[in-house]
């Protein structure tokens, strides 16, 4: 398997298998309109307005399991993105990452890519506090917290993953690298 293989929902709730993305560098990240890294959505749409013409997609997935911090439905989602932070980058359809629920795709990056202890001390005190917080966490690869990212090469390769306190210049140091 491979992640074009995977069949994810838009917000429309139509079928969209990621094979569309084939030969795009892909960030994918999960979401949340109520969380305190909500802003980081203005540096994602700067992101993809920078890098999109040169094969950059972003991927959207709104999930509702870290502290109900999105608990809308998906469109009241997508217009407060959009009328907030003016994202024009792909937004799909709600969906859990972590435990019986969680999405295949979200499985899959999280084996690719499982969680690995983030650099600095500031960093590291954040997500220990993150994690005493988080209750869905129950293996090893879970994402954290809202705002986790992974970088998809253009071969369908998960390149890194990145935590929601990671800063968003070391992403596209590494974008830059891939395109």
């Amino acid at each position: 398997m491979n992640i074009y293989d995977i069949v994810v929902k838009t917000r429309k709730k139509e079928e969209v298998n990621l094979k569309k993305y084939e030969g795009k560098i892909l960030l994918i990240v999960n979401t949340a309109t109520g969380c305190g890294f909500t802003p980081q959505y203005e540096e994602l749409e700067s992101l993809y307005n920078k890098y999109h013409e040169k094969g950059l997609e972003i991927l959207d997935f709104p999930c509702n399991q870290f502290g109900n911090q999105a608990p809308e439905g998906i469109e009241a989602i997508h217009e407060f993105c959009t009328l907030k932070y003016h994202t024009t980058f792909e937004q799909f359809d709600k969906i859990e990452v972590n435990g019986e629920n969680a999405s295949p795709l979200f499985l899959y990056l999280e084996k690719e890519k499982p969680y690995k202890k983030v650099n600095g001390l500031k960093n590291s005190i954040t997500m220990k506090a993150i994690e005493k917080m988080s209750t869905t966490v129950k293996n090893s690869g879970d994402i954290r917290w809202n705002f986790t990212k992974f970088l998809v090469d253009r071969e369908g390769k998960v390149i890194e993953r990145y935590e929601p306190v990671e800063s968003i210049s070391k992403i596209e140091e590494k974008i830059k690298e891939l395109l």
